[in-house]
């Protein structure tokens, strides 16, 4: 398989099912950030690695990096003939994280600042980036039909890394920070 194609030098690119599109297209733009995610996640991971007891996590974190290129495929997907990808059960999976990592966390009533140790700051930057996934794919439902599984997916795992970097800085022995009012008015 080659690298390069040659056929994206004219600022178009090719959807599964062989419609081609302009590389600025909002589904272009969905499956591209949630590409990025991806990346962002690798990065995580090198990050959680070097914390104690954290083999669960990583494992897990590159379940998540598989179902993200699950989830960038479906939104490539314009094909009759192809079926989706990301069903109920990811969307599960996730949840059944979120509610068994809440579970071994501090409780919270205050929000709390993206912060702590290096592997929490990466996961809340994993978890920003998947919020501006969420509205590209947002505006995307506007002008077409797309799995909702896949949009689904993604607002979950936004909720995942929060909840994952909270659980990296409980393996890292990393206090979290809440949110203080600013103190300043401003007339």
């Amino acid at each position: 398989m080659k690298v390069y194609t040659k056929g994206g030098d004219k600022g178009k690119t090719s959807l599964i099912g062989g419609k081609r599109v302009n590389k600025g297209n909002k589904r272009v733009e969905a499956y591209g950030t949630t590409d990025e995610i991806n990346s962002q996640v690798g990065l995580s991971i090198c990050e959680v690695k070097e914390l104690r007891n954290s083999q669960e996590l990583v494992a897990e974190l590159t379940e998540v990096q598989n179902y993200l290129f699950d989830c960038g495929t479906d939104l490539a997907n314009v094909s009759d003939e192809m079926p989706f990808m990301i069903t109920s059960e990811h969307i599960k999976w996730l949840e059944d994280r979120i509610d068994g990592h809440t579970e071994k966390l501090p409780k919270i009533e205050r929000f709390i600042l993206p912060g702590g140790n290096k592997a929490s700051c990466q996961l809340h930057i994993a978890r920003t980036i998947t919020r501006r996934a969420e509205r590209a794919v947002a505006s995307l439902i506007e002008e077409e039909e797309i799995p909702t599984d896949a949009f689904k997916f993604l607002n979950r795992l936004s909720d995942y890394f929060f909840v994952v970097a909270r659980l990296a800085n409980v393996l890292g022995e990393e206090e979290e920070h809440f949110y203080e009012r600013s103190k300043i008015v401003f007339h």
